[in-house]
């Protein structure tokens, strides 16, 4: 192997739409985009892989490390078309999953479409045993109720099954022993246990995990091993990783002893990538924006760090409702996400509006300019039409675009309803999935407490570029940065992403009668397990821990997070913590509540590689101004006409140099569309940065 190419590192990103790939190798970085391959996707990694490593002029014997991340978990669950599964839950609980939280998340829709368990009544069964929420034998488990259900399990032809007995979280022996007889009656059977997959408090969302993660395993195992072995047919030997929801890399038993991890991947590796991008540029509040063929992710980022959370919802039911789809308590990066991409489909509804999406084209067929046999109108339709994509190069060439047909597609679906010339229903689409956005911004922002005028927009994503400057006029918000290598992200922010495992217990505790000895000991116990899985991956000597608590006030319903010392812990620590508990809650809510008790029901420690600190930007002196290499006739909002405006090509735009909006700036992998309220200038990292012109920061958008 060539001395350039000594650590080769490529990473696998698999959307809705499009399959992304990025390599690391000689100090290059190289990118390549494909069409995902739904019905297989691995074909889509494998076509990527092949495609990417030529250009490198290295072989797949070649790669040090494929890192890997994939919605495929989120969409079985979405489209349920996953393992036929069984919940085995304590004699008296087989409703939680459908009574969830009892009460009405929309409360004046009389008929609310609340969210439908992935596993039927009939294959809730129950088993007789009761243990405490303190982990007591209060009812010992009656082998004999588990070992009738073999044959049920048999005749029903059950692939999967989920163990979540009632406190199992506080002891988890009579769930190890059902597994042991299942398992003794059905060799093949894949089993899940909630005290593995999620050891915590709150029976529903444990169990509607562990049931999620029995669903989607067998699929995700046989995919995972599947990709493994076409990788090593192709020659690659090298160890295969996957990208977390939560923004680490694990292995890839990990990964398939618990797959429900991977849901939000793909977007985890965007926020890492606009999380260090912040550090690099000195930025202490940004948002994240993603928007690829399928959706649009949006995420807060304060010093550089995303924002975490140990709650997720899929398949929600309501755009924006929280309570309206499967939850899931795993460790996540907080963000929104909403079908906005660019094949999100366009139609008028009843009430004559100009809707658009969540349903997208995907890949197969597509929009309609993929030529593809799609004839739904899209997103990446309407942006054709309105001049911002050139057909010709489009997703490197891979794609050749039939402007004709975007048009006509616009013209059936929206301009002959709306009696609207075709540059107009364009324009109507791109307002509406521009809005779409803005809206999932802005209620975000609110739940959580932050202001977006003041943070910059980071845009990535095979079609954000496309839409930034008009979703940053709509917040309100006056600069961008469209990231070197933007169409692929997600895939470059996996090559910056640590191997990291969290573990989470719940064990309850008030400070006031805070005795360190059993904490001390199930923190030793949780080390231990995450250290096991991170130096399958990471050297121990380069290995960082971090721990947290849930904590609340005595009959509060919910709890916030406050660090924990990342050392054996002493009676002195109570008073510690619960300072430390007073300044988060004061940070959120504005205020204390004196003289209340603090607890702590659940702990969790994360255990991490180190991730060099991003080099912080150097300044760049001005440049000569960019050689356009052409124009395009752009479809101009603010006078509802077309305008000419000139088009750059990024790989010939060097540090320094600024141009002035409207203008085009063409790469592989996506377009970024200066809009005439932009200036843009390119830094030191080659990133572009557009700025709102000083004439037009008050301007309404």
């Amino acid at each position: 192997m060539n001395d350039t190419t000594s650590s080769a590192r490529l990473a696998v990103d698999i959307g809705g739409t499009f399959t992304d790939v990025a390599l690391e190798a000689g100090g290059a970085l190289y990118t390549r985009k494909v069409l995902t391959t739904t019905a297989e996707p691995e074909e889509g990694v494998m076509q990527a892989v092949r495609a990417v490593l030529p250009e490198a002029g290295i072989a797949a014997a070649d790669l040090t490390l494929v890192i890997h991340g994939t919605t495929l978990a989120t969409n079985t669950v979405i489209e349920r078309t996953g393992a036929r599964t069984a919940l085995i839950v304590t004699e008296g609980f087989r409703d939680s999953v459908e009574m969830g939280y009892e009460h009405r998340f929309e409360q004046y829709d009389i008929n609310i479409d609340k969210p439908v368990p992935l596993v039927p009544r009939y294959l809730r069964l129950p088993v007789t045993e009761r243990i405490s929420a303190r982990g007591e034998v209060l009812i010992d488990l009656d082998e004999a109720s588990v070992e009738t259900l073999v044959p049920q399990l048999r005749d029903q032809g059950v692939e999967s099954a989920a163990i979540a007995l009632i406190h199992a979280y506080a002891n988890p022996d009579h769930e190890r022993r059902v597994a042991e007889l299942l398992q003794a009656g059905l060799p093949d059977l894949s089993l899940t246990l909630s005290s593995e997959v999620c050891p915590e408090i709150r029976e529903y969302e444990r169990m509607s995990t562990a049931a999620a993660n029995a669903y989607v395993q067998p699929m995700i195992a046989g995919y995972l091993n599947g990709l493994s072995a076409r990788l090593r047919a192709e020659g690659a030997v090298c160890p295969l990783y996957l990208m977390t929801s939560g923004g680490g890399l694990t292995t890839i038993e990990t990964a398939v002893a618990h797959p429900i991890r991977l849901v939000e991947s793909g977007p985890a590796g965007g926020a890492i990538l606009a999380g260090q991008i912040a550090q690099a540029c000195g930025l202490e509040q940004v948002l994240s924006y993603d928007m690829g063929g399928t959706t649009a992710k949006i995420c807060l980022i304060d010093r550089g760090r995303p924002q975490t959370s140990r709650t997720f919802e899929v398949d929600r039911q309501y755009r924006f409702i929280k309570g309206s789809g499967l939850p899931l308590r795993i460790p996540v990066i907080e963000m929104v996400e909403i079908g906005a991409g660019g094949g999100s489909i366009a139609r008028v509804d009843a009430m004559r509006r100009v809707q658009v999406g969540p349903d997208s084209a995907g890949s197969e067929p597509g929009p309609a300019c993929y030529g593809r046999g799609g004839e739904a109108a899209t997103v990446t339709d309407a942006d054709v039409v309105l001049g911002r994509i050139a057909p010709e190069g489009f997703a490197g060439g891979s794609v050749e675009l039939l402007p004709d047909r975007a048009g006509e597609a616009l013209d059936l679906a929206i301009g002959g309803d709306l009696n609207l010339q075709r540059p107009l229903a364009a324009l109507a689409v791109s307002e509406m999935v521009d809005e779409n956005m803005s809206n999932a911004a802005r209620v975000h922002a609110v739940e959580q407490g932050k202001d977006l005028a003041d943070r910059t927009l980071i845009a990535f994503g095979g079609a954000a570029p496309l839409h930034a400057c008009r979703m940053a006029e709509k917040l309100g918000m006056r600069r961008v940065i469209v990231p070197a290598g933007a169409g692929v992200g997600s895939a470059i922010g996996f090559l910056r992403a640590p191997v990291s495992y969290e573990v989470v217990r719940s064990r309850y505790i008030r400070l006031a009668d805070f005795d360190p000895g059993p904490i001390n000991a199930m923190l030793a116990e949780m080390q231990a397990e995450a250290r096991t899985i991170v130096e399958a991956g990471a050297p121990a000597a380069e290995l960082e821990e971090s721990r947290i608590a849930y904590m609340r006030y005595v009959g509060q319903g919910h709890e916030i997070t406050v660090p924990v010392p990342n050392r054996p812990l002493t009676a002195d620590d109570a008073g510690g913590l619960t300072a430390a508990y007073d300044r988060a809650y004061e940070d959120l809510f504005g205020r204390i509540i004196p003289g209340m008790q603090v607890e702590i029901l659940t702990w969790a420690l994360t255990v991490a590689s180190r991730v060099p600190a991003p080099v912080p930007m150097a300044a760049v002196a001005a440049a000569a101004a960019p050689a356009a290499v052409g124009e395009r006739t752009l479809f101009d909002t603010e006078v509802a006409d077309y305008t000419t405006a000139p088009v750059y090509r990024r790989g010939d735009l060097q540090p320094g140099m600024a141009l002035a909006g409207p203008a085009l700036i063409v790469e592989d992998q996506t377009t970024t569309v200066v809009s005439d309220r932009f200036d843009g200038r390119i830094d030191a990292a080659g990133h572009i940065e557009l700025s709102r012109k000083d004439s037009q920061e008050g301007a309404s958008s």
